[in-house]
């Protein structure tokens, strides 16, 4: 029996979903909220389909372990890593550490927006907190105004989760509320 990966329910034939672009295996309750995606017959683009790149073992181990430990997953390891891992978060008062370094330097936003070559719309967007910056922009405003937008690599909120319900890892359907 597989869990399907919107509500949670137990099922023995999942059916793959395309959802806003992201591929689900869910139960047939499931199906109508997205658009059924054919599967192809080789067991190679199957195994390989989540992929994490942990590991040197088979794709078909690595699937076929994930799917059939899912229940005891959560329990004595942590939880897989992804690429949003490694990457570093815009720290919640960029704004005010964008002004205040400008500010210290004595620019006005055009003036900031002329040494970055950068339209002071965009800064005076970025400074009310009203867009985030382009890692490009990112690297320009935290060079020339010497200071630092992120917060390094994951919250404190992500190493408090530790997994989930009563199986021991959350599906979309613990989250989600539908608007039935």
């Amino acid at each position: 029996m597989v869990q399907c990966e919107m509500c949670g329910a137990e099922t023995s034939s999942p059916k793959t979903i395309k959802v806003e672009g992201a591929k689900l295996d869910v139960c047939s309750n499931c199906t109508d909220f997205g658009t059924e995606v054919k599967t192809q017959s080789t067991s190679s683009s199957t195994s390989t389909k989540y992929s994490t790149g942990s590991g040197s073992g088979s794709g078909s181990q690595s699937s076929t372990s994930a799917s059939s430990s899912g229940g005891s997953s959560g329990s004595g390891r942590s939880r897989r890593r992804d690429m949003f891992d490694d990457m570093d978060e815009i720290v919640p008062d960029y704004d005010d550490r964008i002004r205040n370094g400008r500010e210290q330097k004595g620019l006005s936003q055009s003036e900031l927006a002329n040494e970055l070559n950068e339209k002071a719309s965009l800064i005076h967007k970025l400074e009310r907190g009203d867009t985030l910056p382009s890692d490009r922009v990112q690297g320009k405003l935290e060079g020339f105004l010497e200071i630092s937008l992120t917060g390094g690599g994951g919250s404190a909120e992500d190493s408090d989760w530790d997994g989930g319900s009563s199986t021991g890892s959350y599906t979309l359907g613990d989250v989600v509320k539908r608007k039935d």
